[in-house]
């Protein structure tokens, strides 16, 4: 009869038994663990945007769409919702399900 196998508990690779020293075991496994990609510090740190950066010389073009007729403004959070998103109508006022 075979011993049962527990599939919860962790796998690990067996160890092979050579005359390897510990240091060398632990060298072997951090270059296992280690990214194989070396990026340059310099070139990723281009690519990031600061908070607080001069923008003053970017442009930015968005198309502005007119509110549609199954539409409506929330009085609270003034957000375009569509019309089967109105819950209430308080004092009047248009509110979404999200704020009432």
């Amino acid at each position: 009869m075979s011993k049962p196998i527990d599939y919860d508990a962790p796998r690990r690779p067996p160890i092979e038994a050579d005359d390897d020293g510990l240091e060398e075991l632990r060298a072997r496994s951090t270059a296992e663990r280690s990214p194989g990609v070396d990026l340059d510090e310099a070139e990723t740190a281009e690519t990031f945007e600061l908070p607080g950066a001069d923008l003053s010389g970017e442009e930015l073009t968005v198309a502005v769409v007119p509110m549609q007729p199954d539409e409506f403004r929330c009085t609270r959070c003034f957000l375009v919702h569509h019309r089967s998103q109105l819950v209430a109508k308080p004092d009047g006022q248009e509110v979404c399900g999200e704020c009432s």
